[in-house]
């Protein structure tokens, strides 16, 4: 079975796993510029309303319908994995299919199909907790868990294609992303939603640790920016760069930030840190700013802002309570 053609004759885009929260966003800011764009997803952890209207689908395995998803496409973002630290180190076997197998599968196809650059979606994970503060792209990496070794293999495997000469590829590494469409009850949710739906109700936040512990968040309409500007850039890019906002926010800063927005009084239960987990992450984003042209533009607040008023639209919750 082909794509359904939606009649544009422009270029095609494909977004692998476009029905999921960052590559929703992804799929949409490409049909914002004109694009036109294939999304695969298997449903696992996507949806499939986020799929954008305009958008071709396809359903399903991406080991798969890598050979005819990948068609007469232009530019393929590799977003498909399976995003979690502790799903890792629960299912390494199931971690290395989804994380690494696909992606070797998706390089290999791009290149038989003519694919003119892949833009892979790795992760500061591959730091770990390797010394040097913020995060600068030349680090040696020091991986902790099976998601983060898969992100690392996923990058060399984009370096040898690239350095090949067959096939453009760059690697982003995300921080901790964060926005509209990621949900809390995902086996996979990340720590805002996780905060929002606690708080919403009246539940204590469940703290990893003492909460000093830093993170980089980083409003996904930026990184899905970030992606569409290393996909589209005429000059070929570099190996990878950190997609990032570059300011270090505390757990418990950030949870202060959220009861307040949320108008609830803050309730923090500690809990022990989880295999995996790194103490301080942040960025230099300094690489993207000089050689892509890149920066994060929305502040916390506004993009916490945004979130916050979307989960209360989806919750059917009213304001203030």
């Amino acid at each position: 079975m082909k794509p359904k053609s939606r009649g544009r004759s422009g270029p095609v885009d494909v977004v692998t796993g476009g029905a999921g929260f960052i590559g929703s966003h992804v799929a949409e800011a490409l049909l914002g510029l004109g694009r036109g764009v294939r999304v695969i997803d298997d449903l696992s952890a996507g949806d499939r309303a986020n799929v954008p209207e305009g958008a071709e689908f396809l359903e399903g395995d991406l080991l798969d319908l890598a050979p005819l998803a990948l068609g007469g496409a232009d530019v393929v973002y590799h977003l498909a994995a399976v995003p979690s630290v502790p799903h890792s180190i629960e299912r390494p076997l199931e971690s290395h299919r989804s994380n690494v197998e696909a992606t070797l599968a998706v390089l290999a196809e791009a290149e038989r199909a003519g694919v003119r650059r892949v833009v892979f979606a790795s992760s500061s994970a591959v730091y770990g907790d390797a010394p040097g503060l913020p995060r600068r792209e030349r680090q040696d990496p020091a991986p902790r868990s099976p998601y983060a070794v898969g992100k690392l293999c996923g990058e060399h495997y984009a370096r040898y294609w690239a350095g090949t000469g067959r096939l453009e590829t760059v690697s982003l590494r995300f921080f901790n992303v964060y926005g509209p469409r990621q949900d809390p009850r995902s086996p996979y949710a990340a720590v805002i939603p996780l905060f929002l739906e606690r708080l919403h109700a009246g539940e204590p936040l469940v703290v990893f640790g003492d909460g000093h512990q830093t993170r980089d968040f980083t409003c996904v309409s930026d990184v899905a920016r970030g992606m569409t500007t290393a996909g589209l850039i005429s000059r070929l890019p570099g190996p990878c760069y950190n997609v990032a906002s570059g300011r270090p926010v505390s757990v418990l800063e950030l949870a202060e930030t959220l009861a307040r927005r949320i108008g609830r009084p803050l309730n923090v239960r500690h809990a022990p840190p989880r295999p995996g987990d790194v103490s301080h992450s942040w960025a230099d984003t300094s690489a993207a700013r000089r050689e892509l042209g890149f920066e994060a533009k929305v502040p916390l607040e506004d993009g916490l802002g945004w979130t916050v008023e979307w989960f209360r639209r989806r919750s059917g919750v009213a304001a203030g309570r």
